[in-house]
């Protein structure tokens, strides 16, 4: 073969080389969507594909709708729905590892079925679906949306104030439904503040306030917060000996708490600052008479 032929075949199969690599990136149809959300000490992430509704049917009785009452779902489009979990949860009452799970459900007229999957190799196929796989498999209230929402939109909600409680919530069309977590942390924080509190006393006011906040171990709460507020001029912390004057109305020392209150009450007016902390100890005084 001539140097001339070599030449242009190396160039065709350059030329058709490339046409078979090259890529074109356009939008998605179903495009990706995350959600994550710290829950106590657990990293919850849900990965998802979030189809439009585009003016079909999607949740109802019979095969008119897209997804039909009755009918499993991989709870989104393309390869289904994952969530993961960074530590052990509980899911619907039942304790589950941490990991990575897929979602699937099956929607009705008064409640969803769904279930997290522990085999993320069957993707959104539900034809490959069984049962033993089943990690969790619950019933959830279903809830009717006054307000459509046109793309699948996942959520973590409903995050409870002492962070122990949360809901992997789903809405779609006029659909929703929310799938409740809960997760434990208080036993590896009292871990780390035992640990800790031997190397670092700045700890004993953060153990004491996390006590406080969990309404666990009071006693240790407030020996915790007098080990803190002896350190050098740590009593002149008026909000700490205002969290002390607290500790000590919750565990019943109502004379104890009074006084603290007093004491916390008069830095705070000598502070030229009182962060409001003078009308707090009032509240808590004119609380304990």
């Amino acid at each position: 073969m001539s140097k001339i032929a070599k030449l242009t075949l190396l160039c065709i199969l350059f030329v058709y080389g490339t046409a078979a690599v090259a890529q074109i990136d356009t939008p998605q149809p179903s495009p990706a969507g995350s959600v994550y959300s710290k829950v106590g000490l657990t990293d919850v992430t849900v990965d998802y594909f979030r189809p439009g509704v585009k003016g079909r049917k999607i949740f109802g009785e019979g095969d008119s709708y897209l997804q039909p009452y009755g009918v499993l779902w991989r709870t989104g489009a393309n390869s289904g729905t994952k969530v993961t979990f960074s530590t052990e949860v509980t899911v619907a009452g039942t304790k589950v590892p941490a990991g990575e799970y897929l979602i699937f459900s099956t929607p009705g007229k008064s409640e969803w079925t769904v279930s997290l999957y522990k085999d993320l190799s069957i993707g959104g196929n539900v034809n490959g679906y069984d049962a033993a796989n089943e990690v969790v498999k619950t019933t959830v209230k279903a809830i009717k949306l006054s307000e459509p929402v046109e793309r699948l939109t996942f959520n973590i909600s409903d995050i409870s104030e002492d962070n122990s409680k949360a809901a992997i919530q789903m809405s779609w069309a006029d659909a929703s439904f929310k799938l409740p977590i809960e997760v434990s942390f208080v036993e590896d924080v009292i871990k780390a503040i035992e640990k800790q509190t031997k190397v670092n006393p700045v700890v004993y006011v953060q153990a004491a306030n996390f006590y406080f906040s969990q309404n666990t171990e009071l006693d240790k709460a407030l020996e915790y917060m007098n080990m803190y507020l002896a350190v050098g001029e740590n009593s002149k912390q008026f909000w700490n000996v205002h969290t002390k004057a607290k500790i000590q109305a919750a565990l019943g020392k109502k004379k104890e708490a009074i006084a603290t209150a007093k004491e916390s009450m008069e830095t705070a007016k000598a502070s030229g600052n009182d962060f409001g902390y003078v009308k707090r100890n009032q509240d808590l005084i004119d609380s304990l008479k």
